[in-house]
């Protein structure tokens, strides 16, 4: 069974080798075992089900929750030589007919459906008409998150999958995800009743991301800098909170240039579905979303995800950043972030119609991304220590390993900074207690009589930003609250009460100004860095590109659909020159092989005649 599945990778797929667990899954899996896998975004989940669908009799039928991502998967395995079909409410109900046919017929490997599909009556019934005749491979349930009350992608209709266990108990499921916290991972388990299946549980680690969290200044003009010096003609996604702001945004992009469109749930699903299949479809589009975008864009070649605003948690902010750099190559996080954004998040979740207890919850969630975005730390190491894993740190792929952080002793600054919260009433905001500390008599100084204060002009060796940066630091170290329905004003914590004391010592970070990147190169640590810079430049990945974009449009799937970026790269490196030698590219199984080959060999051959 086990040189199957290595057969299968590599004449179908065009993979030498498995990665991490995926050989024991597909291995547990095709022996009718059920599985829980948790592995990030670009771990290559689908592997360990679609090489198990095709070792086992019958079809796969896959659960996925969206329509868009459907037609993707099944348009990638017809590229493979595997049947492979979709019903969902795209379909008209003659085409879906001919689709259920298909599948009595046994001429599917594969059938991707919506979850409102599985469920409906008649779609179980033909179920047990091919479970009669052991025409049911497995049940695969992607997107399993979905199924937890506490995650933002919660759909109501994936709790009713039970259903599989309880009609079918001798069909083996495998449920996948890339949301690694426990509270989720143990609702999937109670929801879908895997109690007894086995968990595959992978390194979150996303090497190849560099991530960036730097301080609003102009977050427009911060963003211009980031695209124009290190991502000119790449694809990426940028997130803003509000649909608004999604389309100022996406409209100032456009002014300036950019192939920038948005995407929220305000707008026509027509607009939306031409957005999405733009973006899907060509090079160098930006989408410009809310986090109504993203979840299951299997779109590989995502360079970077950029955020406006902060996220709400930071699975939210692993999730929308595990969106770039899903084929492995060099990909970009980058975030600019400012206590504006703390009190509109914070007043975002309490306002919500949420019980009590989830709103607890939900604020823990967010003052773990607030400490993450504060940390001098790797960032990577950060991230995985929040999920419960370990990592070496020293990444050398994160803005504090590359630049690492300046610290200070700001136990003084802490105790004034506190103390003027207090003195003032615990109901007035930053700007407000900065004016106090510098001694400026604003009218709303003067209103209160906040002149009169010990704590008034204290603070005048510190410019304002310097009193910002405490501040913020203070709300996200726990030492302040952001008291909503005081309008923003800040409140002591229990935290707060030693340092007043003197008993405990605060060190902050030493916010510094944002460094100009000479070029894209300057900081590429790594040689997988430096080979993908070096390709943008290189005449013959454009004509890799070119040929690639040319077969994808005569077929109308996207580039990535025809080879990732990382086939091309290794192309482009060891530019083979026969059909063999072509064939040790990783990502070109035998059906990929005899259909573009040739076409890709006369790219090198004129390539090379031209030097």
């Amino acid at each position: 069974m086990q040189n199957l599945a290595r057969q299968i990778l590599r004449e179908t797929f065009g993979y030498p080798t498995f990665r991490g667990a995926q050989e024991h899954i597909v291995g547990h899996l095709a022996a009718g075992g059920d599985a829980l896998v948790l592995m990030p975004t670009g771990g290559g989940k689908s592997l360990c089900y679609q090489i198990p669908a095709l070792m086992r009799d019958g079809a796969a039928i896959v659960v996925s929750p969206l329509i868009a991502l459907m037609q993707d998967q099944v348009d990638a395995l017809k590229q493979l030589g595997v049947t492979a079909a979709f019903l969902n409410s795209s379909l008209d109900a003659e085409t879906a007919r001919a689709v259920s046919q298909s599948l009595l017929r046994g001429e599917l490997k594969l059938l991707y459906v919506a979850p409102e599909r599985l469920m409906t009556e008649g779609f179980l019934n033909l179920l047990e008409r091919l479970n009669r005749d052991k025409n049911i491979a497995l049940f695969a349930i992607d997107e399993a998150h979905c199924v937890s009350q506490w995650g933002h992608d919660f759909r109501p209709e994936y709790r009713a999958l039970t259903v599989l266990h309880e009609r079918f108990p001798n069909v083996p499921r495998i449920a996948l995800t890339a949301t690694a916290d426990a509270p989720t991972r143990a609702e999937i388990i109670e929801r879908l009743q895997l109690e007894q299946a086995q968990q595959f549980v992978s390194s979150f680690d996303r090497p190849n991301i560099r991530y960036r969290v730097t301080l609003k200044d102009n977050a427009r003009k911060q963003l211009q800098t980031f695209l124009e010096t290190e991502h000119p003609d790449d694809a990426g996604i940028v997130y803003c909170l509000s649909r608004k702001k999604v389309e100022e945004t996406a409209a100032w992009l456009k002014e300036q240039g950019w192939d920038a469109l948005p995407y929220h749930a305000g707008l026509d699903a027509e607009v939306r579905r031409k957005n999405q299949k733009k973006f899907l479809r060509e090079e160098g589009v930006i989408m410009v979303a809310t986090v109504a975008f993203g979840m299951g864009i299997d779109k590989p070649n995502v360079r970077f995800v950029a955020h406006m605003d902060l996220p709400k948690s930071m699975e939210g902010y692993y999730q929308e950043t595990g969106r770039a750099g899903r084929d492995g190559l060099p990909a970009n996080a980058w975030m600019a972030y400012g206590l504006g954004d703390v009190v509109s998040m914070r007043q975002m979740l309490l306002s919500g119609d949420a019980p009590e207890e989830r709103k607890r919850v939900e604020l823990q969630k967010l003052d773990a991304l607030l400490g993450f975005c504060e940390s001098t730390a790797c960032r990577h190491q950060t991230i995985l220590r929040y999920f419960g894993e370990e990592h070496p740190g020293g990444c050398g792929e994160c803005d504090n390993c590359l630049s690492p952080v300046d610290t200070w002793d700001a136990t003084q600054a802490a105790q004034m900074a506190l103390s003027c919260v207090y003195r003032t009433g615990q109901r007035f905001g930053v700007v407000h207690l900065i004016d106090v500390l510098l001694g400026k008599l604003s009218p709303k100084v003067e209103q209160f009589n906040h002149q009169q204060l010990s704590t008034f002009g204290i603070g005048k060796d510190m410019a304002r930003q310097q009193w910002s940066s405490v501040y913020r630091q203070l709300v996200a170290a726990g030492f302040i609250n952001v008291d909503i329905e005081g309008y923003g004003g800040l409140k002591l914590t229990e935290a707060a009460r030693p340092v007043l004391k003197g008993q405990q010592e605060v060190w902050l970070r030493r916010d510094a100004e944002p460094a100009k990147r000479k070029s894209s190169k300057a900081e590429r640590g790594s040689r997988l860095r430096e080979a993908f810079a070096g390709a943008n430049e290189d005449p013959l990945w454009q004509a890799l590109k070119a040929k690639r974009s040319e077969l994808a449009r005569e077929q109308g799937v996207p580039p990535y659909v025809i080879f990732h970026d990382s086939t091309l790269l290794e192309m482009l490196d060891r530019k083979p020159q026969t059909l063999t030698e072509m064939g040790q590219i990783s990502g070109l199984g035998q059906s990929k092989l005899s259909k573009y080959g040739d076409d890709f060999l006369r790219v090198l051959e004129d390539a090379a005649n031209r030097k």
